[in-house]
């Protein structure tokens, strides 16, 4: 499937129509699968923007959270994002979404592996994450420094989320037939 069904549907799908659905929004990812599916069985969405909205709210409970369990299922949902500039992308909207970063120089593609490098580092558990948008390189590298310099785990996690919402409402309107 490489567009999403009528939101409307969405209640009445089957379970591996709902993973495809989230697949696609957010990334390949069973933690959030198993988050998520039971708000899509019991809950009407008006808008893939609301149903977004709702996953957000779920993501930044479990980062509030002070549970071991929690902070690793969050981990886990933001890690299913691929790395930037990574030669390997098995998800053919995050191959689209970095394609600029994959061109260049071979000195600046180093760079950007040595930041995510330094990010995970870093931030033991967590991938960096961002809205892309068409952004050159030199931009997204510039964030992530200013990320790293930081240091405040906290707020990765939510910026993560906010990043990730941001590129399932950028892919929710591409993909809406």
């Amino acid at each position: 499937m490489t567009s999403l069904p009528p939101i409307s549907t969405l209640p009445h799908a089957s379970d591996p129509e709902l993973q495809t659905a989230l697949d696609l929004l957010f990334e390949p990812s069973p933690p959030l699968h198993a988050l998520t599916l039971p708000i899509l069985r019991s809950t009407t969405f008006p808008s893939y923007d609301v149903l977004i909205t709702a996953v957000n709210a779920q993501l930044s409970a479990l980062a509030a959270s002070n549970r071991p369990e929690d902070v690793t299922k969050l981990s886990e949902i933001l890690c299913s994002h691929p790395r930037l500039g990574e030669k390997k992308v098995d998800s053919e909207q995050s191959r689209k979404e970095q394609a600029q970063l994959q061109q260049g120089a071979e000195e600046e593609k180093q760079k950007l592996a040595d930041l995510n490098k330094e990010y995970e580092e870093k931030f033991p558990g967590l991938r960096y994450v961002v809205f892309v948008n068409g952004r050159p390189r030199p931009a997204i590298m510039e964030n992530m420094r200013k990320r790293i310099d930081r240091g405040d785990v906290g707020a990765e996690r939510l910026e993560a989320i906010q990043a990730m919402c941001d590129i399932a409402r950028d892919r929710a309107t591409k993909l809406q037939a």
